[in-house]
């Protein structure tokens, strides 16, 4: 017999690295129960405890039943996941729900890179602030007197993301015999995106000399320019939340709508994903497509890197829907956004067509935009970071107490229960 009130955690697919084990630990520490399903040997290698994990061998046809049977057998009350689009988590939060399971979802910070995302229920086109609007967080917020911190610009663990993403997927390709039924949620295999992981790590000191030699052109070209923000074509945002199915679909729309609307002494500069990794020919795609429309002297291609540096100088940013969109919102700068994204709010994300935002982009209403980031600090951006050490201090010394809070974290600042917000301002 359990304890009564004891919280049961099921915790499925984590960040790369150590941060569910170490999340799964704090958990124990609190008197809750806690379990680990794993689908492949990365999941098994980086758990801290064999007698609480679950190895999930099975097919994929099986896996909402067999999620139904764990979380019966062990009376799960906490389901713990990062991300809610994989097909094995969408599967599973469905059935939770079903069950009167809590759901909590991890994801990357929709205010990195010194924060990370916590929410219940959905994340990213399905989280809650969807739906809100900057009048309702402002309700919100008059509960607070805290003051507003200053945006960072540096993502401080990107070598270790890479890092252990790459040991990751070593083990699961190491150990593939032993999880015969598993398949990697992406298109590659996961001999591919080890190899991929690799490669990268390998090419860092080219690519950043690359990117020198491209951003000290732009940056001394004495032109005004526009900066396209680009994500990664199998991120779950670009893939389930936006109007493409393909990378190329929205370049295509990005130049076009340049070479129709811009003024003609104007640029147009692509920034890639920090983590692009060559499984798609941004670059190339890109060349060909100015040739196209005519405006190859005018366009240009930044490997990875920092993104304030160029947005400091920038006219305007175009995106789908990526997160770092914000850091143009937070200088003032019009922004489209051609996904659907948290922030996509009407006071400040331009609705215009591509050609009309190239031609006279509509600025956005800072006052607006500043109390939305406001609110998302107060509520879902939790301090700290998954891959370095440091960030997972941080984050570990407030998540644990919002996983086991009865409210989650926007009915806790409605209700005036919401902890006091630690924010993370040095340097990691």
């Amino acid at each position: 017999m359990k304890p009564e009130g004891t919280r049961h955690f099921l915790l499925l697919q984590g960040p790369h690295g150590p941060f569910f084990s170490r999340l799964g630990r704090m958990l124990g520490h609190s008197g809750a129960r806690v379990w680990r399903v794993g689908f492949n040997r990365g999941d098994r290698a980086l758990w801290h405890d064999r007698h609480s994990y679950i190895p999930w061998r099975g097919r994929a046809e099986d896996w909402p039943a067999g999620f139904a049977g764990i979380v019966e057998e062990k009376g799960i009350t906490d389901l713990v996941l990062y991300g809610d689009t994989r097909p094995s988590h969408a599967k599973a939060i469905a059935v939770a729900r079903a069950m009167g399971v809590t759901i909590h979802v991890f994801e990357e910070g929709y205010l990195r890179p010194y924060w990370v995302t916590y929410e219940r229920n959905g994340s990213n086109g399905n989280s809650r602030l969807m739906e809100m609007s900057v009048e309702e967080m402002r309700a919100a917020l008059s509960r607070t007197d805290t003051d507003l911190p200053d945006a960072p610009a540096r993502w401080g663990d990107m070598r270790q993301h890479m890092f252990w993403g790459a040991l990751y997927h070593w083990f699961v390709w190491a150990g593939f015999w032993d999880y015969r039924n598993f398949r990697p949620h992406r298109a590659l295999t996961v001999r591919q995106e080890f190899l991929l992981y690799v490669k990268r790590l390998c090419l860092l000191p080219f690519h950043a000399l690359e990117r020198r030699i491209a951003t000290w052109r732009i940056r001394y070209g004495g032109f005004p320019y526009h900066l396209a923000i680009l994500q990664l074509e199998h991120d779950a945002s670009f893939r389930d939340h936006s109007p493409f199915t393909t990378m190329t679909e929205f370049l295509d729309l990005v130049v076009q709508g340049f070479a129709e609307g811009a003024p003609k002494h104007h640029h147009l500069v692509f920034k890639a994903h920090p983590l692009e990794d060559g499984r798609v020919a941004v670059k190339s795609t890109i060349r060909q497509l100015a040739d196209k429309y005519g405006v190859a002297k005018r366009v240009h291609f930044v490997r990875g890197g920092k993104l304030a540096a160029l947005l400091n100088h920038a006219r305007s940013a175009v995106t789908v829907n990526s997160t770092a969109g914000q850091q143009a919102l937070w200088r003032g700068l019009p922004l489209r956004a051609f996904g659907r994204a948290v922030y996509s709010k009407p006071e400040f994300v331009s609705s215009q067509p591509a050609a009309q935002f190239f031609a006279e982009g509509k600025r956005p209403d800072t006052r607006a935009y500043r109390d939305y980031r406001h609110y998302l600090l107060e509520t879902s951006q939790v301090a700290g970071g998954f891959y370095s050490s440091r960030g997972r201090r941080e984050l570990l010394r407030q998540v644990v107490d919002m996983l086991l809070s009865g409210q989650d974290p926007y009915d806790a600042l409605t209700s005036g229960n919401a902890a006091p917000r630690q924010q993370l301002r040095l340097v990691t």
